[in-house]
């Protein structure tokens, strides 16, 4: 019984980290900005050349997301 409880426990977390990344950042003007540089690196076969760093953190991850987006990962 407690082995079944442990696993109930490890399947939970990789579904609540996929519903928090799961943010739609489309419209955002700093995930945008990270879909073309990541087409742009990916064109140019380069790995991450620009590394943006910005004050709040969503847009870190918009940015982030737009990027992998851009990339194909």
């Amino acid at each position: 019984m407690g082995i079944s409880g442990g696993a109930a426990q490890v399947v939970a977390a990789p579904f609540l980290q996929e519903k928090e990344q799961g943010q739609d950042y489309t419209k955002n003007k700093t995930y945008q900005q990270g879909v073309r540089e990541g087409q742009a690196d990916r064109a140019h076969n380069k790995d991450h050349s620009k590394k943006r760093h910005f004050k709040k953190d969503e847009d870190q991850k918009a940015y982030e997301a737009g990027y992998q987006k851009g990339r194909g990962s």
